[in-house]
């Protein structure tokens, strides 16, 4: 709830100016009822100076009024006293320029420990592009054979929250890879073996006795 920009000024003027009970006051300006009878009894916010909640156009007197005639009616305000800033969307990550060379080393340990986080999710992470990360997936960076895998958390190029959320989210990409490779598709020699095996288990089929196998081929 929006509380007025000095609440305590604020409770001491309406205190002073209008009969509203402790509990409206209390309510309006964010205190408990006790502190605002400690300001009526002149223990709290001694030498604090009313501030007019009217005059800073935070409440009207009509509105006022209608409080002050009916104890469970309470005060809100016109607008919030102060206007908060707006939050601004994350933008690309700036990286120094001293810090800049080691992306190539923090992308490599990512692809190496965590190659289920795709392309996307480590450009925004590091602030690289995904022609650089898929030159170093696939080995053909210029600069291949220098590069490090080394945590980016230790290069100073993301925090650790950033890192395990990232990899957090791409969990359930790497089970599947991992069910993937899990799932032994049969060889060629396995599958010799397997119909040798079924040869020699099945029962041998009885010979039948013909005309030549008994008399003989007198002919």
């Amino acid at each position: 709830m929006n509380r007025p920009l000095m609440p305590k000024a604020t409770a001491v003027w309406l205190v002073e100016n209008t009969s509203l009970t402790f509990e409206q006051i209390a309510d309006f300006c964010g205190l408990h009822p006790l502190e605002v009878k400690g300001i009526a009894d002149g223990e709290v916010a001694a030498g604090i100076v009313g501030m007019d909640p009217i005059v800073n156009a935070q409440i009207t007197r009509e509105q006022l009024d209608r409080v002050q005639a009916d104890p469970k009616a309470r005060l809100a305000l016109i607008k919030p006293a102060v206007e908060l800033p707006k939050k601004k969307g994350r933008g690309a990550r700036y990286t120094p320029v001293s810090k800049r060379q080691d992306k190539p080393d923090a992308v490599a340990w990512i692809v190496k420990y965590h190659p289920e986080v795709t392309d996307a999710s480590i450009s925004k992470l590091l602030g690289t592009t995904k022609n650089t990360i898929q030159q170093i997936r696939d080995r053909s960076h210029w600069n291949y054979q220098n590069i490090r895998p080394r945590d980016p958390v230790g290069l100073g190029l993301c925090s650790q929250i950033d890192l395990d959320e990232v990899v957090r989210k791409a969990q359930g990409r790497r089970q599947a890879m991992q069910i993937d490779e899990d799932v032994d598709l049969p060889t060629p020699i396995d599958e010799m073996v397997e119909r040798e095996a079924a040869r020699e288990s099945a029962p041998e089929e009885e010979d039948v006795p013909t005309v030549e196998s008994v008399f003989g081929n007198r002919g």
